[in-house]
């Protein structure tokens, strides 16, 4: 079973992107889109605050007409935010990630925010080791061996 410190290790930019809770929407949009990220998590000095989605941004920009340059992140953050430790499993994240209806979970080590897995990383890890099985099981059958 594979941990979040293996596939954060696994991930090409295992880099984690943060955003002031006092920065515009559209700074944090900005950022997403330049990262190529559906997630940023907002920081309040050394805290973590919250966390903003472009789910946030399309129900509580979007939809309630707001301006993006003018609304601060903390006025759209998710506040509530759920977390991951590098020992868990990414069935962990899985089950969390079903539970709360969320994309994104930040992991923190000892204390420390060290990255991010979303739900695209947990399905390509899912896919990796699903092939690996039926690979295992090919030569099993076969009699082959790598």
């Amino acid at each position: 079973m594979t941990s979040v410190a293996q596939l954060l290790k696994s991930k090409p930019n295992h880099g984690v992107f943060t955003v002031a809770a006092d920065d515009s929407v559209y700074d944090a949009i900005k950022l997403m889109a330049e990262k190529q990220i559906g997630a940023l998590v907002v920081t309040d000095g050394d805290s973590i605050a919250g966390i903003i989605t472009e789910r946030d941004y399309a129900r509580k920009v979007v939809l309630m007409d707001r301006a993006s340059k003018a609304t601060p992140v903390r006025d759209i953050m998710s506040k509530a935010v759920r977390f991951v430790h590098l020992n868990q499993t990414t069935d962990d994240c899985m089950a969390l990630m079903t539970e709360r209806r969320m994309r994104h979970l930040p992991v923190i080590d000892q204390d420390r925010l060290v990255g991010m897995v979303s739900i695209g990383d947990l399905v390509k890890n899912i896919i990796a080791e699903q092939q690996f099985t039926i690979q295992q099981l090919e030569f099993y059958i076969t009699g082959e061996h790598p």
